[in-house]
């Protein structure tokens, strides 16, 4: 019941909600027999360095995993200094950049599969690019938010 970037629970039945207006939203599911779990994530450029994909996969403990990230900010419109550029180059490499353009799901994907996430599935919308979705930078920082929704069956 704490707000945070990151929800998990194994409780059948305890909604959980993450809300995005560029970043993503990523649920990851772990089956485990009798025990599912499942974590929602908002993660932002500074939540994917930091760990939160890391941090919510290790939550769910052992058992396969599978993952849904959701639209974000794409690559087509997610301009970023140099700082940010560098730290992505670092980690990841030169492919989730894009000139001087980030691509989060790609990112996100990748942390994911590192984390033992056997299944990802990607909707690589832009946030920014589609009327349907809230956009924080095409907006000006005023509009509404999306999100995901989970809890264990």
């Amino acid at each position: 019941g704490v707000p945070g970037d990151g929800l998990w629970s194994d409780e059948p039945g305890q909604p959980m909600l993450a809300l995005s207006a560029d970043c993503l939203s990523i649920a990851v599911a772990r089956a485990n027999g009798d025990r599912p779990a499942i974590a929602v994530l908002h993660a932002g450029w500074r939540g994917l360095l930091e760990g939160i994909v890391e941090a919510g996969c290790a939550a769910l403990g052992d058992g396969p995993m599978a993952a849904a990230v959701g639209p974000a900010i794409g690559p087509c419109c997610y301009e970023i200094g140099d700082d940010i550029a560098e730290a992505y180059r670092a980690r990841f490499g030169s492919e989730v950049l894009r000139g001087r353009n980030l691509d989060l799901w790609t990112a996100a994907e990748r942390l994911l599969r590192g984390a033992g996430v056997r299944s990802v599935e990607r909707l690589d919308v832009c946030t920014a690019c589609s009327a349907d979705f809230f956009s924080h930078r095409r907006d000006g920082g005023v509009t509404g938010r999306q999100g995901v929704i989970g809890f264990v069956a």
